[in-house]
């Protein structure tokens, strides 16, 4: 019998105590979506920036309903392939695109999109055949030498099928139209859209210029017409919608940060990073920025636009300064700056292993690599030479070595 005053615990009780306290968490399902995955680290959707080096560094791609702000180099020229790398790899995996622009025809961006490196691929027949062809001796004595490495796993630097998360893409050729036809695309050219009928109190009640107000409504539409914020159920298989938009905050877009250091939209151009990641939060849509914030004179906007976004990565580009001819970065077309990686679902964020990131432009791909140093100095470079990159060296290793801050140079 029990104790009085203490209540008995049966078995059958016991049982379902236990039931309930190892019950297994079930989470739920995700969209089938072409293109998509979940991520290892938060369980949040992601989808590939068309750079699977990039997708590397941000911790695996894109996550739907995020901002990506890129802050363009000098001129522009590397930011602009990344955005079309992105686009890129929605026509790939037929996502629905959206395209804005002030300077450059959106339809020209959209012809001018690289062209994915399918056909380069060995079917998998080709590959079956290749394992019948018997081995020569020789062959078999190189196996052997290098026999530490057979258990090593296999890298592949093209994508096998276009199902693969992440492609690669010719810079030097352009993608097929009947490709660009499969897809469904939006275009947002700001010339030639119509103005709001001289009714400006929309804009100023707003607090945002009418450019940015006409292109946050024809997103918004979009979305919606294309049932990407759950309001009208999609009939057809669910998609994804990529958004494109280029060098906001320049003077074309009617905003004049880049002009003055105490510009008359002071708030314009955050007041619609606002609005418009309160829509992606909301959507099956993930938006890839450019800012030229090389530009941006009062440096308190700068801050607050990258805190308005959720990932932010910054190009500089080496055209047109002194370490295009300095042989430390010989190697290279510019360094690649990650100020900023959400954190969703998570306390902290999956941060790279290195800070010293750099990008090439070969003849074909655009890779981010870790910055390797030279291990040795030719003997035809003077000691002067040896002395600044000794310097540049120490700089870019101070944020990952804490030896590095000394006044000594590097003994290469």
């Amino acid at each position: 019998m029990a104790a009085p005053g203490k209540r008995g615990v049966s078995g059958s009780d016991l049982s379902a105590g236990l039931e309930t306290s190892f019950r297994r968490k079930v989470r739920g399902k995700f969209p089938a979506i072409p293109g998509c995955r979940p991520s290892v680290q938060n369980g949040q959707l992601l989808i590939s920036s068309g750079v699977p080096s990039l997708d590397h560094v941000l911790g695996g791609g894109l996550a739907v309903g995020t901002l990506l702000l890129i802050e363009e180099d000098t001129f522009s020229t590397y930011s602009n392939i990344i955005l079309k790398y992105f686009l890129a790899e929605g026509v790939v995996n037929g996502h629905e695109l959206y395209v804005a622009s002030s300077d450059e025809d959106p339809n020209d961006i959209l012809k001018d999109l690289p062209a994915p490196l399918i056909d380069e691929i060995p079917k998998q027949d080709d590959r079956k055949e290749e394992k019948k062809v018997p081995v020569s001796e020789e062959d078999t004595r190189e196996m052997k030498i290098a026999w530490r490495y057979q258990n090593l796993p296999k890298v592949e630097s093209l994508p096998i099928s276009s199902s693969r998360f992440g492609h690669y893409y010719d810079v030097s050729d352009t993608m097929p139209p009947e490709l660009l036809q499969a897809v469904r695309t939006h275009t947002f050219y700001l010339p030639n859209v119509t103005s709001l009928d001289g009714d400006e109190s929309m804009c100023s009640d707003h607090a945002m210029t009418c450019d940015y107000l006409q292109l946050l409504k024809s997103i918004q539409q979009v979305i919606h017409e294309g049932g990407y914020d759950g309001s009208s159920p999609q009939k057809r298989q669910k998609n994804i919608l990529r958004v494109g938009l280029q060098s906001l905050g320049s003077v074309l877009w009617g905003d004049d940060i880049c002009c003055n250091e105490c510009p008359r939209n002071l708030h314009s151009l955050t007041r619609f990073l606002y609005a418009l990641r309160g829509l992606l939060r909301t959507s099956l849509s993930t938006c890839v920025i450019t800012v030229p914030t090389h530009l941006i004179q009062n440096k308190a906007i700068t801050m607050r636009v990258r805190n308005l976004s959720d990932t932010v990565v910054g190009l500089e580009s080496f055209i047109g300064s002194e370490r295009e001819t300095n042989p430390l970065y010989k190697d290279y077309h510019g360094l690649l700056h990650v100020h900023q990686i959400p954190r969703l679902n998570s306390l902290i964020s999956d941060v790279s292993d290195t800070k010293d990131l750099a990008f090439k432009l070969k003849r074909k791909l655009f890779a981010i690599e870790r910055l390797h140093l030279p291990p040795d100095l030719s003997d035809t470079v003077s000691r002067l030479n040896k002395q600044d990159l000794a310097g540049s060296a120490k700089l870019l290793s101070s944020g990952c070595s804490a030896g590095a801050g000394g006044k000594t140079h590097l003994d290469f």
